[in-house]
């Protein structure tokens, strides 16, 4: 109140530009005042705020430790405990394994013998054809080789009979000949005797008449004689070249007709001689043509035989290749597909093994389900199974009637797929659902321009958000009435499968 009076005193003394001078400056200090106290009011509070993140960062920071702490002890005792599983299921498996291979063994030893064993009878069976073709060609061979020996020696004997024909022939051609030779001697000899004592009677008998005439014809010569010596000298005289030249020819003329006379005479038994051996050669030339013919004929036949053998030869030699090659291609199938079996047989035992795993112990103890069948139904069924089969599909059903365990755990098996199946589609939407809420919730408690600038769940607005959550509902009325479902952790399921 004294302070107030002597202000409105002080006040009342000043004029009026002072007191509103006063007043502007009084009033520019109180808010100069409040502005200070605004200013140590929002430092004050950003340091509270910066205070109280720092406090929540670390809070935040020792909760996740704490729960890391509590969160690695549970994954430890439970990794323990699959550890535990684990390896008495790998001692299982191990032992498993060790008499599949024990077994593997024995059937591989139990293979490599047969295998052996076929190994030898092929090569046994392809000896045996070996020997069996080699003592063929060499019984073939000794045939061909006794056939041309027999052959040969038939044509040497033949060859040496005719030689020795031929050479006896030649000695009687030439026995007849000599005794040609001698009858036309004697022949000669008598017809010259003849011819000279004929020629001796005719000469006395030309002498005696020569002589009669000589003296009827003397007078009548000697007139002649001179006529014919003029005559002759004149001719003489006339014709000495001519008759020199006409005596030369008729010496030669007689020489000639002398030769040709040898000659014709030669002729004729040269010729009598040919047609003689003409006849002959005629005759052997028939007998020899017909000879060869049967020989040509025996030879195409032999020719033909050998040819025929020959293709036979060939044709088997074909037919054993085709039946080798084909033994071979079988054989190579044969092991393919045996090895193809084998790779199979190893993938279904290692499928086996790693279903093995997945079962359950009620699988394990019981492995086929129980029939859904009632007794009657059963009998029904029993009955239909022991009857014989009328139709192709039927017979051939029938012939796999035993793996019908097989086809009731595969048909579980299969069934079992379609439930994980149609569970691992409802997990997953339930994974993602349970993603965008953990997403949601990180936004939530993220501060950010990008978080703020999107829908946030924190953003309330008279006790409302924008943000469509699907909270699990807390009631225990409500969650009665909700399906239980069951749950397996991701990784448990891919350790397993592993």
């Amino acid at each position: 109140m004294p302070k107030s009076k002597k202000k409105s005193g002080k006040l009342s003394k000043m004029t009026e530009e002072e007191r509103m001078a006063y007043l502007e400056q009084q009033r520019l200090a109180e808010e100069e005042m409040r502005k200070k106290k605004e200013d140590m009011l929002t430092q004050f509070l950003k340091d509270k705020l910066n205070k109280e993140e720092e406090a929540t960062r670390f809070n935040l920071n020792k909760l996740n430790h704490q729960w890391r702490n509590i969160m690695r002890e549970a994954k430890s005792k439970e990794l323990k405990k699959d550890i535990e599983i684990l390896s008495q299921t790998f001692e299982r498996v191990v032992d498993r394994k060790e008499s599949v291979i024990k077994s593997l063994a024995k059937d591989l030893m139990e293979a490599e013998e047969q295998y052996a064993m076929a190994l030898r009878s092929h090569l046994q069976n392809v000896d045996s054809l070996i020997d069996l073709q080699r003592h063929r060609m060499e019984q073939l061979n000794k045939e061909f080789s006794t056939e041309q020996q027999t052959l040969m020696e038939e044509f040497d004997t033949e060859r040496t009979m005719m030689q020795e024909q031929h050479e006896r022939e030649m000695n009687e051609l030439q026995d007849i000949l000599f005794a040609m030779e001698q009858n036309f001697n004697d022949r000669e000899n008598e017809a010259k005797a003849d011819f000279q004592s004929m020629r001796d009677e005719i000469k006395n008998k030309n002498l005696e008449e020569k002589h009669a005439l000589r003296v009827q014809l003397e007078a009548a010569i000697e007139k002649l004689w001179e006529e014919f010596n003029e005559a002759l000298k004149n001719y003489h005289d006339t014709t000495e070249e001519r008759k020199k030249a006409f005596e030369e020819l008729k010496t030669k003329d007689e020489k000639s007709a002398k030769e040709i006379e040898m000659q014709m005479r030669k002729l004729q038994r040269i010729s009598e001689n040919i047609s003689q051996l003409k006849s002959k050669m005629a005759a052997n030339g028939r007998e020899c043509e017909e000879r060869n013919r049967q020989l040509r004929e025996e030879r195409e036949v032999m020719l033909a035989h050998f040819q025929d053998l020959k293709g036979q030869m060939n044709k088997l030699r074909a037919s054993e290749h085709d039946r080798l090659t084909k033994l071979t291609l079988q054989s190579n199938a044969a092991l393919k597909e045996l090895k193809r079996k084998s790779e199979k047989g190893e993938r279904i035992l290692r499928l086996s093994e790693m279903c093995r795993k997945l079962e359950t112990e009620e699988e394990k103890v019981l492995p086929f389900y129980a029939s859904s069948l009632t007794a009657e139904e059963q009998e029904d069924v029993d009955a239909a199974v022991l009857e014989p089969p009328s139709e192709p599909l039927a017979s051939v059903m029938y012939e796999y009637s035993g793996l019908e365990n097989f086809w009731k755990r595969f048909n579980k098996v299969m069934l079992d797929k379609v439930a994980l199946d149609k569970e691992k589609y409802i997990l997953l939407q339930e994974n993602n659902q349970l993603r965008t809420l953990l997403k949601q919730y990180l936004d939530g408690i993220s501060v950010n321009d990008e978080i703020l600038s999107q829908v946030n769940p924190l953003f309330v607005v008279n006790h409302k958000t924008n943000v469509r959550m699907n909270v699990p509902v807390m009631d225990a009325r409500i969650q009665q009435q909700q399906t239980n479902q069951t749950v397996v952790e991701a990784a448990h399921v891919v350790k397993h499968l592993a």
